[in-house]
């Protein structure tokens, strides 16, 4: 994004900050808030549980594909104007939720939903940090940050309980008294901030477009493998459409003099290993949030709320090892971490996929608590080395395509996940428990591609942002 004028000299506006930071938690909250309500939401709209993974890939691939547009949006109408549209569509889209009768529907609602996220977060964080002073910008980056640690907590207990104790609509209705006050506090707190003079450059419609279209057939042929007879002519058609417009995205946005993401940056080999090996990354712990709780569910006969319960000790080993995350990357380098952390991340996956009813209660928590702190570290050390390399003129591209990678691959993650119970439903007959633990597994073994491209990188690789010698 662009803005006129110099540097900013104002403080932080503390309650502009808080009101995009309420923005972020609610649009990370909804992002994994329905997964221990999966088999609620299930049985009122009548289908399998694992099919609500679509609910779940639809907001968050729409946020990856909206994402790098939501820059130009706000300097061709304004900040202000973009966040106001973006908390209405996202309050609307939150009742349309409630008010589900089917899983299209859900799935329509929840598009809308991403539209709005998508258009929200990254808006109101450019807001704040285009209006604070630098010597003010850790504080504003500490206030925009912490719904990142906090919603992934909060989000499978409210879930759980909420479902089990009054109804999963209630996970939506929330949000509408909370975007209404949004609402009214946007146009007193956000600046109306666009580009300056005629304004922005033409945007890339049709880097977009073909973007949008690769990803949408992807997901597409992911939700009709292994769902009962699986319509094997569509499933090769819409392989051959995503593939397609996914080459001629890639062809475009090397090519065009401003693209909707650009590509070239993967040029740099840290940054590259970063965008492949974290996509993948972010795609199996994306995956984990959604599949344990139906397996608590599911397989072992626990309700939503203990289910949500439980699974806050994945989040809970997350936060609980950041303080030592960074003094980790500086006494062993990024490469080691991550050699470290990656594997001990796809032994936590093993051990998950035979945990069993009748496993112990503190034997459960101890495996999540686990695979929370070394999948916090390697999501940390992914982080530190993104941008080493990445010089300033580049810096912006860099962060928006990292930002899409990250959203792509959650929203993917979630997908195979699904896929992978589905299958192992037609190929283990091993009671309930049997698919849960093919697609642990599998999950496991896709650690591998992140494994191998840390073991390209230099020794020396995210030497400048770590400070070690």
């Amino acid at each position: 994004m662009s803005a006129a004028g110099s540097e900013p000299t104002t403080p932080l506006s503390r309650r502009l900050a808080l009101l995009v930071a309420g923005a972020f938690f609610m649009e990370i909250l909804d992002g994994t808030v329905i997964a221990p309500a999966a088999p609620y939401i299930a049985a009122d709209l009548g289908v399998a549980a694992v099919d609500i993974n679509l609910a779940i890939s639809a907001y968050v691939l729409t946020l990856a594909v909206l994402i790098p547009i939501s820059g130009w949006l706000a300097d061709r109408f304004g900040a202000r104007t973009v966040f106001t549209v973006a908390i209405v569509v996202f309050t609307l889209a939150s009742a349309g939720c409630a008010l589900a009768t089917s899983l299209p529907v859900l799935v329509a609602t929840r598009v809308l939903q991403g539209v709005g996220g998508a258009l929200m977060v990254p808006v109101g964080r450019f807001a704040v940090l285009r209006t604070t002073a630098k010597s003010d910008l850790i504080r504003a980056i500490a206030f925009l940050t912490w719904p990142a640690l906090l919603a992934p907590v909060v989000a499978p207990a409210l879930g759980g309980l909420l479902s089990t104790y009054a109804s999963w609509r209630w996970i939506f209705l929330i949000n509408v008294p909370l975007g209404i006050a949004g609402l009214v506090l946007t146009r007193r707190l956000v600046p109306d901030l666009r580009a300056p003079g005629s304004g922005p450059p033409p945007a890339d419609w049709r880097g977009f477009a073909l973007t949008a279209t690769g990803i949408a057939a992807l997901v597409l042929v992911l939700e009709n493998i292994g769902t009962g007879e699986t319509a094997w002519a569509a499933v090769l058609l819409g392989v051959a459409v995503s593939a397609s417009a996914l080459a001629a995205a890639a062809v475009h946005l090397l090519r065009a003099p401003l693209p909707l993401l650009d590509l070239r940056v993967l040029r740099i080999a840290s940054f590259r290993a970063t965008v492949a090996g974290g996509m993948v990354h972010r795609a199996v712990i994306s995956a984990v949030p959604f599949l344990l709780p139906l397996l608590f569910q599911l397989g072992f006969g626990w309700t939503a709320a203990q289910a949500g319960l439980v699974v806050i000790a994945l989040f809970v080993g997350n936060v609980a090892i950041k303080p030592v995350t960074t003094p980790l990357m500086r006494r062993l380098g990024l490469r080691t971490v991550l050699l470290l952390a990656l594997p001990a991340s796809a032994a936590a996956l093993v051990a998950m996929a035979w945990l069993q009813a009748t496993t112990p209660l503190l034997v459960i928590l101890g495996v999540l608590l686990i695979s929370g702190v070394f999948r916090s570290i390697a999501f940390s050390a992914y982080n530190s080395l993104a941008f080493a390399d990445v010089d300033t003129a580049r810096m912006s591209h860099a962060n928006t395509l990292k930002a899409t990678a990250q959203e792509l691959g959650a929203g993917l993650g979630v997908a195979v996940g699904a896929l992978l119970v589905r299958s192992g439903e037609q190929l283990i007959a091993d009671g309930p428990e049997g698919p849960y633990r093919l697609a642990f597994t599998v999950l496991a073994a896709m650690l591998l591609v992140p494994m191998i491209e840390a073991l390209r990188l230099p020794r020396s690789a995210g030497r400048t942002v770590t400070g070690r010698t």
